[in-house]
């Protein structure tokens, strides 16, 4: 089934990040991106790791280049609805190239003329406290990037939340009735004109890495 609220892609400026204070309340931590979109500002919560719960985070930071983004590059200074379907610029963890465990790459080899060398790219998931997964996501990071942010927009205010793999949660999670392939959540970014960028996708680890056409688990 689909995200309550709905999935799509925000794409903007970004103009700063924060993470949580260390006594904030509640049981996800969260690094927070703020984009500027035509000129209001966003917010995108990144859940990083748990903090009242033992469920552990896994993430994983891949090259990324724009046409490898389909629709969602076309997306610009707007939050745009993405049908989930592999065609509509969503993202999906499990079945996307780019964010796949083995990944071809086309590398450019030789002076001009140059021809395109196809190499894989073993991408597997990484795990630790959530002060190594905000790290990494906030290595990538630098203000007056593209912002591109996939995820569930908020019921009120501007932003997104659910930036993270919304499948695989397991039978009898309160998440159970949210899983869905092609609704997964994301953070590129990219440097203003430029085609290359990095992507930051996490998970949870009670969530699985193999899931059905309904996005239930089939594997860990």
């Amino acid at each position: 089934m689909p995200l309550d609220h709905g999935y799509g892609v925000l794409q903007g400026t970004l103009t700063g990040h924060y993470r949580d204070t260390p006594d904030d309340q509640g049981r996800w931590y969260h690094v927070h991106l703020v984009i500027d979109v035509a000129g209001v500002d966003y917010e995108a919560a990144i859940d990083v790791d748990s903090k009242q719960s033992a469920v552990g985070v896994e993430w994983k930071v891949v090259a990324v280049r724009s046409h490898e983004l389909g629709p969602a590059a076309g997306v610009s200074d707007r939050y745009q609805s993405l049908a989930s379907r592999s065609t509509s610029g969503a993202l999906d963890h499990i079945r996307h190239p780019v964010t796949r465990a083995w990944r071809l790459r086309l590398r450019r080899v030789g002076p001009w003329p140059w021809f395109r060398l196809p190499w894989i790219v073993y991408q597997p998931w990484r795990s630790g406290s959530h002060l190594e997964a905000s790290a990494a996501l906030e290595g990538m990071l630098a203000v007056g990037q593209v912002a591109y942010v996939w995820g569930e927009p908020f019921t009120s205010g501007h932003g997104l939340h659910n930036v993270h793999q919304n499948q695989g949660d397991p039978a009898g999670s309160q998440w159970w009735a949210e899983n869905g392939i092609w609704q997964d959540g994301g953070v590129a970014v990219m440097a203003q004109g430029g085609d290359e960028g990095l992507l930051f996708v996490s998970k949870f680890s009670s969530q699985a890495s193999g899931t059905d056409a309904d996005g239930h688990p089939t594997s860990r």
